[in-house]
Parts: structure tokens; C-alpha cells; sequence
């Protein structure tokens, strides 16, 4: 692998880690379609098979002619091989998953060599911990390491914002919760990558622990009014004709993270060189986002899916504790997840026919004056709605992409470096707006008083 100096011009935009995946594929694909457009000149592909790179190029440009992309050779257990990488490249796209196994020497060499990266990760463990061990040196080097920039955790991220944007002075939110619907005219099939970072999140649950345990607490939003009940555990959400189930998510995790370093920085983080106009530009955005708190369940139009779900939390939670049952549930994903995962994956149709619904609900209080911490409840209520395509190989590269490409024209406008969450980077910049036009939408469906 050629060598280059990261004091010198890199070769590449962008390499792609892990290209060859079920993920990676569509990732490929999807960056084909803005390759030759600026920012984004030059791509290479990388990982440890260069037949199944080639393969992966030539299924992506399919029926065109497969561009001529360098295919790189590296592997996650050669540190020579990754800090090569990097020094090629301005920005690392990482879709090598489980994280948690495979993650954190591609986060070590990036940081290493100033090197920024992006990732769709939706392991809390790993993120925080990445947050922890490299967060410092990487803001030193001048290291953007960015993680869930996928459907983990983009669309939760912007929806929130966008809700939050709905509550105009003097009306301010007490909660938002979101309820992700997932639908298809054919089978709904998920990536087994999810599946098995879901199993071993269950295993690491307490490394999770013991991890925030021993850092120091982040400081905590003042949300007007008072602490939300927790509710029944299947909740009848008639307003948007769903049964919903508690969904233990990333998303949540990453949302509080975002608004953990909003209280801390009240004016977001600063562009490592941005102008006047864009620093009033930054400040004006996060004035609109009002802290709330946050949860996420999964819903079902028939209270016999939030069974399913129910079941098959139940099977991960129960099973992943113990090596044994870790090795039943990933060696037998489609009768433990009840036909959800498997470990070939989706058909080319079956991800045609998929789709997500995100939809946001707003408790909160017309007057801020009518919050206090006693025992009032929420007078407003405001949904809002972001929809998009199949979410694990559609929606995910089209996020991905679409941050990527942030990150190589707008770079001055964003912190020198650190290990960020998407939020905090990219809720001032035009990624929405980018989104929407790449099949994401983001509506307001309704603003109503509560009786």
C-alpha cells in the first residue's frame, strides 16, 4: 500500500472500510451516484478480501461499467496497515461492524494520524467508550470521530430538533417520544449486523456500566416542567394508530450525549476557522433547540407485533447473558428473532419494499410560565413526522453520504476534533435539507391543545 504524509495532500476524499459488507455495498452504490461531483473526486474501497471488494464495485455500478477505484488491502488487526490508510485519505467511512469488536483500531489510526471518520454504529458501549479513551487526543490532532451516522442515530437526532423547532416562544416541551413504525408490502427483513450488535450489547451491558460509573457525570439539561410518568409498558398511541414497546436504542443514548454538550456549550461547538456570518449562524440555530426528554419506542399497527417485539427482546435479553445462548441466537438468528433476521439478508426487493415512519410527540406547555417541577401536566402537544426508505441499507447510506460530503465542503465550519456525536456537529449545517432532497422527509402533522 502506497505510503503518503498526512502533512501532504492526501490521495482520496474518502476510503470506504468494510465495502464488501451486507451495509457496505449500498454504501458503495450510493456514493457512486455524487463521485465526480464535488467535494467528493476521488474514492477508494478497502478490507481484507480485494474478490469481494471487486465484486462489491461491479454489483454497485451495475448496469454501468465499474469506475476505476483503488481497492486497498488492510486489516483491523495490522496498525501499520490502518495508520497507511489514513494517511491517504482526508475522511475514513468505517461499516466494519460489531463495533464493539472491530471498531476502535480504525479509531485509534484516524485519531493517530488526524484523520477525520465517520461511522453507523448503533453500540452505545463502544461510542462511549470511544468518547472516553479518545476524546482528547482526537480534539488535539484535529480528529473529527463521528459515530451513528446512520438511521442510528441521524433521523432522531434531526427529528428532534425539527420538533423541537415547532415550539415557538412563549410554548416550550417537557417530553418528546418517538415511535418508529416499520413497514413493507413484502417481508420485513433486518441486517444481521444489527442483530448481533444487539446480542452482544446484552453481553457488555455491564462493561456499559461500569464504564459511566467511572467517568465523571456530564452535566444535565434544566427541562421545564416535571419529570415525565413512565407510562404502561404496551402504550396505545391513537393519534398515530400504533401499540408501542419501550425500544432499548442507540438513539436515546446519542440524544443525550447531544444535549449533555449542548448545556455544556449553549451555543454549540465552534468551527475550527468560521466566518462572522456562520458563527451568528450556529448560535441563531441552537437557540431554537428547548431541552426535553427523550425515549423511543418501537410501534405496530396490530397489538399483536408489539408481542413479537416483546418475545424477542425477551429471547436476546435472557440468552445473550450466557455464552451458550449468545451462540444459539447468532447461529439461528431467523427462529430466535422470529423471521426478522437472518443471516444472509434482505432480497434486492425486500429492501425496495421497505420503509420507516418516525414519528415525534411533543408534550410541553403553551406558556413557560405554566411549567414548574410540581405536579402539572402538559398542556400542547405537537407531532411531527420523519419518513424515508428501507432504514438499514437505504436510509443508512444516503445518511452516511450525505455527512460525509458535509464534512469535505464545510469543514472550516465544524470543531477542529473530537469524538462527537451527530447532533452536536451537524444540527447547524444544511444536513436536513440534504436529506430531504435524497428521499428523507421531516413534517408537521399536527399541533393541538390538551384537555
Amino acid at each position: 500500500m502506497q505510503e503518503n504524509q498526512k502533512t501532504n495532500s492526501p490521495i482520496y476524499d474518502l476510503i470506504i472500510l468494510g465495502a464488501s459488507g451486507f451495509t457496505g455495498k449500498y454504501v458503495v452504490k450510493e456514493a457512486l451516484r455524487f463521485l465526480s461531483h464535488p467535494p467528493l473526486k476521488t474514492i477508494a474501497l478497502a478490507g481484507r478480501n480485494p474478490t469481494k471488494l471487486t465484486q462489491t464495485l461491479q454489483w454497485a455500478s451495475h448496469p454501468n461499467h465499474p469506475p476505476p477505484i483503488p481497492i486497498l488491502t488492510f486489516n483491523t488487526s495490522d496498525p501499520q496497515s490502518l495508520l497507511s490508510l489514513c494517511r491517504q485519505t482526508k475522511l475514513v467511512l468505517n461499516c466494519v461492524g460489531p463495533f464493539r469488536l472491530y471498531g476502535e483500531p480504525v479509531v485509534a489510526a484516524c485519531v493517530e494520524i488526524g484523520c477525520d471518520y465517520l461511522d453507523i454504529c448503533g453500540e452505545p458501549e463502544f461510542m462511549e467508550r470511544m468518547e472516553a479513551k479518545y476524546g482528547e487526543k482526537a480534539a488535539e490532532k484535529g480528529a473529527l470521530i463521528i459515530s451513528a451516522c446512520g438511521f442510528d442515530s441521524v433521523p432522531a437526532e434531526l427529528g428532534l430538533m425539527f420538533n423541537s423547532r415547532q415550539w415557538e416562544e412563549p410554548a416550550v416541551p417537557n417530553s418528546v417520544e418517538a415511535y418508529l413504525s416499520l413497514e413493507s408490502e413484502r417481508t420485513i427483513v433486518g441486517n444481521f449486523g444489527t442483530y448481533e450488535s444487539a446480542v452482544l450489547g446484552v453481553a457488555n451491558a455491564g462493561s456499559l456500566q461500569q464504564l459511566r460509573r467511572s467517568r465523571p457525570r456530564r452535566a444535565r439539561p434544566v427541562i421545564p416542567g416535571p419529570t415525565p410518568p413512565k407510562g404502561p409498558l404496551i402504550e396505545n398511541q391513537k393519534k398515530i394508530g400504533l401499540w408501542a414497546v419501550k425500544l432499548p436504542s442507540a438513539d436515546s443514548v446519542v440524544v443525550r450525549r447531544t444535549l449533555a454538550a449542548l448545556t455544556e456549550n449553549p451555543h454549540g461547538l465552534p468551527g475550527v476557522s468560521e466566518s462572522a456570518e456562520q458563527i451568528e449562524k450556529r448560535e441563531a440555530f441552537w437557540s431554537t433547540m428547548k431541552p426535553t426528554h427523550f425515549g423511543v419506542k418501537i410501534g405496530s399497527k396490530s397489538l399483536l407485533g408489539v408481542f413479537r417485539f416483546i418475545v424477542v427482546g425477551i429471547f436476546i435479553g435472557l440468552l445473550g447473558q450466557t455464552a451458550f445462548g449468545r451462540w444459539l441466537l447468532l447461529s439461528f438468528p431467523s427462529i430466535f428473532s422470529l423471521g426478522w433476521f437472518r443471516k444472509k439478508g434482505p432480497s434486492d426487493d425486500e429492501v425496495r419494499s421497505a420503509s420507516f415512519k418516525m414519528w415525534f410527540v411533543g408534550h410541553g406547555f403553551s406558556n413557560s410560565t405554566l411549567a414548574s417541577p410540581g405536579n402539572v401536566k402538559p398542556d400542547m402537544q405537537i407531532i411531527t413526522r420523519v419518513m424515508g426508505p428501507e432504514i438499514g441499507y437505504l436510509t443508512t447510506p444516503i445518511i452516511l453520504l450525505q455527512c460525509a460530503r458535509i464534512v469535505l465542503s464545510q469543514r472550516d465550519n465544524l470543531p477542529k476534533g473530537g469524538v462527537l456525536t451527530p447532533g452536536i456537529v451537524f444540527g447547524p449545517t444544511d444536513l436536513q435539507a440534504r436529506l430531504q432532497e435524497n428521499g428523507i422527509s421531516f413534517e408537521l402533522i399536527s399541533k393541538s391543545a390538551l384537555s
